[in-house]
């Protein structure tokens, strides 16, 4: 969990892997915004997930053909 996170400053109220209530010990920090899981799996998936994404996109041309 990031340290100061609150529960009440989630956008959201379900979980975005399982669509189980949040959990207040397992919040992350997303692009600025507080996101929240069921639990510290969910949560630790999601973290590696998007990292692995951001990296990709980071990777791309800034333009395309």
């Amino acid at each position: 969990m990031t340290s100061g996170l609150r529960l009440e400053d989630a956008v959201n109220e379900r979980c975005p892997w399982s669509g189980d209530p949040i959990s207040g010990d397992s919040l992350t920090l997303y692009k600025g915004q507080v996101v929240g899981f069921c639990n510290s799996g969910c949560r630790d998936k999601f973290e590696k997930a998007t990292t692995a994404f951001d990296l990709a996109l980071a990777a791309e041309p800034a333009s395309r053909s």
